[in-house]
């Protein structure tokens, strides 16, 4: 069924003459990113979050926001901490650890 709605689809745009030109959008893509490798002055966004040392936590699981503010965080993670290493959340990149010193 899917496959016989894209057809239709397609043969529509195509009588419509309507074409989509991504051409722009890899252009917009490509700009956005640019601007974070020509400023040197400026830390990138993924510089700034490696900069937050690892939290320390209690417990084995911990679950990440974001955010305390639930309009500025992010979709809830569960983190599991049993690694030595940090767990890193992959919304907002911060990274965890387990606290044993409890």
């Amino acid at each position: 069924m899917a496959s016989s709605l894209m057809k239709t689809l397609i043969v529509r745009s195509s009588k419509l003459g309507t074409t989509r030109n991504l051409s722009s959008v890899t252009t917009q893509i490509s700009n956005h990113t640019a601007k974070w490798m020509q400023d040197k002055s400026k830390k990138s966004p993924m510089e700034l979050i490696n900069e937050v040392p690892p939290i320390k936590v209690h417990g084995r699981i911990f679950a990440c926001e974001g955010d305390s503010n639930p309009a500025l965080g992010h979709p809830i993670e569960f983190i599991c901490l049993d690694l030595k290493e940090p767990a890193v959340c992959k919304y907002c990149g911060l990274r965890y650890v387990q606290d044993h010193d409890h």
